[in-house]
């Protein structure tokens, strides 16, 4: 299965802190990527996978179809692969795939960026009254998380380079912010969010028939493979 990845990989680009300009000299390479399998292996009985591992470390792939479905659902993860700074491999169906990344975007970012922070927020604080301890990288990201979406919502694009940043945020996962001052931090980003959600001008949904046609025509060109 690893063949798909390698032959026919669209958009590979690198994620994570790498891209988000907060890495460090032992930083891991978080690469994703975007493949097309080729049509006519949607006839088989055994159908491409919707995503794959590997074959390189680090590395994770979903089928272009299975990509659209979760960019559509404004998946922060995916989300963040059109807009990484960090590019490793495209073709020009990857071009196109880029192009038509607003698309994606509906007022539903900031359910889903909330909710995942809201999540991380949870599990932290879960995990501190549980023993103690505190994870602070995760406490950074759902801070991150939070700024990400209240700046797609008022300004149409996904924030993946946090780098001007940098300091504050690394002083949340050095654990050098007490977990109150984090806490209160997150609570006024809430409600940025809350406010950048009321007055965004993204549509109510994604441009689905556009995402469509670009399938489509991705899948058009997988007869000639």
């Amino acid at each position: 299965m690893s063949g798909l990845v390698e032959k026919h990989t669209i958009l590979a680009v690198v994620v994570g802190s790498r891209a988000y300009g907060l890495d460090g000299p032992g930083s891991d390479h978080d690469r994703r990527g975007v493949f097309a399998a080729p049509t006519r292996d949607f006839w088989r009985l055994d159908k491409p996978p919707t995503h794959l591992d590997g074959p390189a470390e680090e590395q994770f792939s979903w089928e272009i179809e299975r990509f659209c479905t979760l960019a559509l659902q404004a998946n922060p993860t995916v989300l963040e692969v059109l807009w990484s700074p960090l590019t490793e491999h495209v073709t020009p169906e990857g071009e196109r795939l880029r192009a038509t990344r607003q698309a994606f975007l509906s007022r539903r970012v900031a359910e889903t960026y909330g909710n995942y922070a809201r999540d991380q927020l949870d599990r932290v604080a879960a995990r501190r009254a549980r023993t103690g301890e505190t994870n602070h990288k995760q406490a950074m990201h759902m801070i991150r998380l939070l700024m990400a979406g209240a700046h797609v919502l008022r300004t149409g694009e996904v924030l993946v380079d946090v780098r001007h940043l940098r300091d504050e945020l690394l002083a949340v996962r050095r654990g050098a912010l007490p977990w109150d001052e984090v806490t209160a931090w997150a609570a006024t980003l809430l409600t940025d969010l809350d406010q950048a959600a009321a007055a965004t001008s993204l549509p109510e949904r994604p441009d689905r028939d556009r995402v469509e046609e670009l399938l489509i025509d991705v899948r058009e060109r997988g007869l000639q493979r």
